[in-house]
């Protein structure tokens, strides 16, 4: 074990004025960037492998990971009317291929590989989306996980290059809809590289970006589109989402750049899937589970009371997900509890059956056949992978497509239990657990927590957790508030104001783990990456002595200027502005780079902490890591306060399977390290 402390860090006498606050920040210089904060990145880098790359069992871990990570994955199935597409990566890829057939018995065909954009597998696709008559593909290219996109546009099934379009930002599936001549896209970066000023033009193919006709621009950094047009090329509707408040619906006849308001200034989603001359509005009007109503297009579209508009499937137990039309019915996939439920109904409403799922798991990638009653989707669960279905509407027969040829290899128990917060709110949290294992309060366990943006924990496979279950441990999964798993009231619960309960939730989790008897403290480790990075910045500022390890990843730590970076004044919508002197109290009081408590003022010993964080990420800047983690290193007790700044990768998409496998070892091994597990081979 590596026994040099970390490398110093250059402390400047630097601060800022908000609101009458003095904020001292001696570790401004690394937003700068540049050769001085290279240099540091480097140096933090070089501490954090000589100490992770010298535990043991690392390399006891590492042929189970590589054997784990290059096993067979399977995509979910979209079906066109030329045949059906789906992503498969195999064990010697670094990304994901492509694929093309005309039917299921049909052998796949190759229609993109990624895995010859570059060498070392770091530009990668990162989506893509079928026309409508299944002649047209377009894809996503990115680098370096950066999530800015060049698209391609080829021709199926040859694969003939249609147009190459560069530079289109942060363009994505949602943001663009297809037309019979072309279509309508979101863009961003436009001026100074900003993500936050976006607009939306159409495109007809052939002809230049620049001659592309403007739809609409958007100013407001919390605003983002969604655009979707109709199967035959008449209707487009963009709704336009205000961070997670709410959306304003326009309309346009395909080929028009003048949108017509159809719904404006609610206080509510309106988001749309059209079929024929109908569009199904899912939305949370007077439903915090959602609810569908009917909005009809034959006559183009004008603005309407949706208090007004018919429902169609009201809201129901469970919270709405996702649906698609498959042939002449409509699947609404719901969870209740963080379990998936798939529903199918008629198009005016009426129920006619359950779609029965393997078990109590996660549904993904749902997508129905317009042209014939069938309908795909991946489902996993904590004990089986991510294995992809047929759904056949006629006989309500659920058939497996592909499994990747991988699993535990030992039963495992699984619970939902629930626990007291801190206010008396109830919260369930998964706990697995090897089935012979005893609850005598001292196995090491790996509590993990996100708690924002209306987003949902829901079961997931262990593929890199396999080891650390086998071994012994125990592994929890917490439905935070702030989160999606019971509607909109939930993520309410926990925003603004309110984001204390988050941190109070993830709290109230590890004691009820520790009361339980599944593990104690000292044998307790915590994981959150992105808002979950702050979710578990929190608890280890408020509540150090409760764990023994943080793996905080691309995450959010210094909130009284987050909203300076990237992607961060749109989430304004989701904590307050610390420009405004209301929310910047309330911020202040849980934002982790500023409640640190140095040791020479009679702080607390700190667990030992594993920042990591992504070069290439614009979407949660690196310095956020790299501040808390000066920080730390500078004035904390304990320790140690490790900081992993990966390169060529981002927030976390378009990985290649080496980078991923590092990635893995990193953190469990680290794990295995802080919690002392006994590594116990199959």
């Amino acid at each position: 074990m590596n026994s040099a402390g970390p490398p110093p860090t250059k402390r400047e006498n630097t601060s800022y004025e908000r609101h009458g606050d003095l904020v001292d920040d001696p570790y401004l210089w690394l937003e700068d960037g540049g050769e001085a904060v290279d240099d540091w990145v480097d140096r933090q880098n070089e501490y954090a492998d000589a100490f992770l790359e010298s535990i043991d069992v690392r390399e006891e871990l590492r042929p189970r990971f590589e054997s784990l990570a290059r096993t067979t994955d399977y995509g979910t199935v979209t079906a066109a009317p030329t045949g059906y597409f789906q992503e498969v990566e195999r064990p010697e890829d670094d990304q994901p291929i492509l694929y093309f057939r005309e039917s299921l018995e049909s052998d796949r065909a190759v229609l993109v590989d990624p895995n010859e954009f570059s060498d070392d597998g770091t530009k990668s696709m990162g989506w893509w989306t079928v026309s409508p008559d299944g002649e047209r593909l377009a894809y996503g290219v990115h680098e370096g996980g950066d999530e800015l996109y060049d698209v391609t546009v080829l021709e199926v099934p040859d694969g003939t290059v249609l147009e190459e379009l560069a530079d289109l930002g942060r363009v994505n599936p949602g943001m663009f809809a297809w037309t019979p001549e072309g279509f309508y896209y979101g863009r961003t970066g436009l001026e100074d590289e900003s993500q936050l000023e976006k607009e939306i033009r159409y495109h007809e193919h052939g002809d230049a970006l620049d001659a592309d006709e403007l739809v609409r621009e958007i100013d407001d950094p919390a605003t983002w589109p969604l655009l979707t047009t109709d199967r035959s090329g008449r209707h487009l509707l963009v709704a336009l989402a205000i961070g997670w408040e709410r959306s304003d619906l326009f309309y346009a006849a395909v080929g028009d750049t003048e949108l017509t308001p159809v719904i404006t200034d609610a206080d509510h989603f309106y988001t749309p899937l059209i079929h024929d001359e109908t569009a199904y509005l899912r939305t949370d009007l007077e439903a915090p589970f959602y609810r569908f109503l009917e909005l009809d297009l034959s006559d183009g579209g004008s603005e309407v009371d949706p208090a007004e508009l018919p429902e169609v499937v009201p809201e129901r137990d469970g919270i709405v997900k996702g649906a698609t039309v498959a042939d002449d019915r409509l699947l609404i996939q719901y969870e209740r509890a963080a379990v998936a439920d798939l529903e199918v109904f008629d198009l005016d409403g009426d129920h006619l059956r359950s779609v029965e799922l393997p078990g109590a798991g996660t549904v993904a990638g749902l997508s129905g056949n317009r042209d014939a009653p069938e309908a795909f989707f991946s489902y996993q669960s904590f004990d089986q992978p991510p294995t992809v279905f047929r759904y056949d509407l006629e006989t309500g027969d659920v058939a497996e497509l592909d499994r990747p040829d991988v699993s535990l290899g030992f039963d495992v128990t699984v619970e939902q239990v629930r626990y007291e917060s801190a206010d008396g709110t109830e919260v369930p949290m998964f706990v697995v657990r090897r089935a012979d294992l005893e609850r005598d309060g001292d196995s090491p366990t790996l509590l993990y927590g996100y708690g924002g943006f209306e987003n949902s924990l829901t079961p997931t496979f262990q593929t890199f957790g396999r080891e650390f279950l086998r071994s012994g441990g125990v592994y929890a999964q917490a439905n935070l508030r702030g989160g999606g798993e019971f509607g909109t009231e939930w993520h309410e619960a926990a925003r603004h104001e309110d984001k204390q309960n988050t941190f109070d939730d993830m709290i109230a989790a590890a004691e009820y783990l520790i009361e339980e008897r599944y593990t104690s403290s000292d044998r307790l480790a915590i994981r959150g990456g992105s808002n979950g990075g702050l979710t578990v910045g929190a608890v280890l500022t408020q509540r150090p002595e409760l764990v023994a390890a943080v793996c905080c990843q691309v995450p959010l730590l210094d909130m009284l200027r987050f909203h300076t970076f990237l992607l961060g004044a749109s989430w304004t919508s989701e904590y307050g502005s610390p420009d405004d002197p209301e929310a910047y109290e309330w911020i202040k009081e849980y934002s982790p780079y500023h409640n640190l408590e140095p040791s020479e003022e009679g702080g607390p010993e700190y667990p030992a902490v594993l920042f990591e964080t992504a070069e290439s990420d614009t979407r949660v800047h690196p310095v956020h890591a790299w501040k808390m983690a000066a920080r730390m290193q500078a004035v904390a007790d304990g320790g140690p306060f490790l900081c992993k700044t990966n390169r060529d990768t981002g927030h976390g998409t378009g990985k290649p399977t080496w980078m991923v496998v590092e990635e893995q070892l990193d953190v469990w091994s680290f794990c295995f390290e802080q919690l002392e597990v006994e590594y116990v081979e199959p």
